[in-house]
């Protein structure tokens, strides 16, 4: 039986809450990286950052 949406994005939102990222999701459930993210919006889930080292760097 199919899931429903609401019913994915509770276990997508669950799962990016627990610490899984969206292209890792997105490989996961063979959606796109979009459908993952508006999916996870649309469900209120609080994104993260992107991470990574800051790249600008302070002027003296």
């Amino acid at each position: 039986m199919a899931k429903t949406r609401d019913e994915e994005r509770a276990e997508l939102k669950t799962a990016y809450e627990k610490g899984a990222s969206i292209r890792a999701l997105a490989a996961e459930t063979s959606r796109s990286y979009g459908y993952v993210h508006r999916a996870l919006v649309e469900s209120g889930a609080t994104l993260r950052g992107r991470g990574g080292p800051n790249r600008r760097g302070r002027k003296a």
